[in-house]
């Protein structure tokens, strides 16, 4: 399919902090011959981008540079219809992404997102999912930190226990990094669209076929000391537990009745506690427009930590499961998960998307649903470690 296209990948947002990284990471690792091009609003950012990557590989120097903008329909037209695959830096997302989803979408172009907005995913399924299938193409959100070390890794970790029996996984997060100015941004724009958020979930319940037959869950769960651990568990109230239902929803692989609880995993309580006010104030402030516009001008976009800062940033997510009577510990881990890793996960996403043997799919999907092992092995040869511990 789409072999006629001009280009195999595009990548939208190349001048900002992330998309550069990503556009980096390609010029290293994409294979000889793959036709690819950089996209975005600012044709001189563009062109420094490209002679940042001419300087890792000469060959990149006639690097194709499209001209395309959120607010220019025809141009995300242009860019859908002449590439097989496009990924996207460009958020917050919900107020940035929706015209390339539908240009996409209408194309039968893959589209692929570093979001972890719920509220954007929700409404892209509501708005482009039935387009997407008709068009063949595959929307496949979440692609960065969120949520590929989740998704992916309960996908390896389901591997060591039974397909045909009740399975239950708990996630547990670590990390010693700074977050990205756009995972900042999304961020409290989704604290500041807590009703729109609601709204959103309950349109995409009202068209989203029921699960018969099966039953998979995501579980909220609570504050506790885990004595496995040795460490005190906070439930985390971010997209990636939903990404993990709706990838067990799909396959029979995770079991006839699949719950999945999500955490973040700290040291000492003072930490926790304090963690749970600060996000209190910060959840309070950027409900009011000036306090959220001074919090949103702490940190703009296209600023990120020094390559030696990023160089000491981790991120490790165990994963304790059950199932038959069987019990299995799982570990993902990397590198600086809010930048470095986020941007190899997105390009090796792409990559993937463009170059593999993937089962036939199309509509909104997960990173599992939409590639699997393919994406596992990929990234397991990009030094994201995958264990039974």
């Amino acid at each position: 399919m789409r072999e006629d296209r001009t280009y195999d990948l595009v990548l939208f947002g190349a001048t900002g902090f992330t998309g550069r990284l990503t556009a980096e990471y390609l010029a290293r690792h994409a294979p000889a011959g793959l036709r690819w091009a950089l996209a975005g609003r600012n044709p001189t950012k563009l062109a420094a981008v490209r002679d940042q990557l001419a300087a890792i590989d000469s060959a990149l120097a006639d690097l194709p540079l499209l001209g395309a903008d959120v607010t220019d329909a025809e141009s995300l037209r242009a860019v859908a219809e002449g590439s097989r695959v496009v990924a996207t830096t460009v958020g917050p997302y919900v107020h940035h992404g929706e015209p390339l989803v539908a240009a996409c979408a209408r194309a039968g172009t893959d589209y692929l997102d570093i979001t972890g907005e719920p509220e954007f995913v929700d409404l892209m399924y509501v708005r482009h999912h039935a387009e997407a299938v008709r068009t063949g193409s595959r929307l496949v959100h979440t692609c960065g930190f969120d949520s590929i070390p989740y998704d992916l890794g309960v996908w390896f970790t389901l591997k060591h226990l039974p397909t045909d029996v009740p399975i239950t996984v708990d996630g547990f997060v670590r990390a010693g990094a700074r977050f990205s100015a756009g995972t900042y941004h999304s961020a409290l724009t989704a604290f500041s669209r807590s009703g729109e958020t609601s709204r959103a979930a309950k349109a995409r319940r009202a068209v989203e076929p029921r699960l018969e037959g099966r039953q998979a869950r995501a579980l909220p769960g609570r504050i506790a000391r885990s004595p496995e651990l040795g460490m005190w568990t906070v439930p985390l109230p971010t997209i990636d537990p939903q990404v993990v239902r709706r990838s067990a929803a799909a396959r029979p692989e995770y079991g006839p009745d699949f719950r999945y609880r999500h955490f973040a995993a700290v040291k000492r309580l003072p930490t926790v506690l304090a963690g749970a006010a600060g996000l209190g104030v910060v959840v309070g402030l950027v409900k009011l427009p000036p306090t959220r516009r001074w919090l949103l001008g702490r940190f703009s976009s296209g600023q990120g930590p020094s390559p030696e800062h990023r160089a000491r940033s981790w991120f490790r997510v165990r994963f304790l499961a059950e199932g038959g009577g069987q019990r299995v510990q799982t570990e993902v881990a990397g590198g600086d998960p809010g930048y470095d890793e986020t941007a190899k996960m997105l390009a090796e996403s792409a990559l993937c998307l463009a170059l593999d043997d993937l089962p036939s799919t199309s509509g909104q999907l997960t990173p599992v649903t939409a590639m699997g092992d393919a994406l596992l092995d990929r990234l397991q040869r990009a030094d994201i470690t995958f264990r039974v511990r």
